[in-house]
């Protein structure tokens, strides 16, 4: 055997070696492909039903959303009636009831001057002030 047929023999063994080597890499990626397609199939069968849940949630949120927005602007406009009526209410009532309690202390100062005399009042008020401190 000469020199070149020695070397065409060692490298016809180490593709024949590499070629076995790729096989075997080959095989084991082939199997992982397989169990990573079986858990990408698992996990789908997991979520979808999660996702439907998930949508049929945020629907539920969204009419609830639109509820409660509802009942806010009925909120608003409760608001808005009632402070007019009270505006409305102060300044119907406001001028007779004061007109009422003027109308009332005069007529309390006519009758205690009929009434007698008696001590006057001492710094616009009826009742006597305490002197004990």
């Amino acid at each position: 055997m000469s020199t070149g047929e020695i070397a065409v023999l060692v490298a016809s063994i180490a593709c024949a070696c590499a070629v076995v080597g790729l096989l075997v890499a080959i095989s084991s990626l082939r199997r992982e492909v397989g169990r990573l397609r079986a858990m990408a199939d698992e996990l789908r069968r997991q979520t979808l039903p999660l996702v439907a849940d998930a949508h049929r949630v945020v629907d539920q949120a969204a009419t609830e959303m639109e509820r409660v927005g509802a009942v806010l602007d009925s909120t608003e406009s409760v608001h808005a009636t009632v402070d007019s009526a009270s505006r409305l209410a102060y300044r119907a009532f406001a001028n007779p009831v004061v007109k009422v309690l003027a109308v009332r202390a005069g007529a309390a100062n006519g009758i205690r001057r009929l009434a007698g005399p008696g001590p006057e009042p001492r710094n616009g008020s009826d009742a006597p002030k305490d002197r004990s401190r």
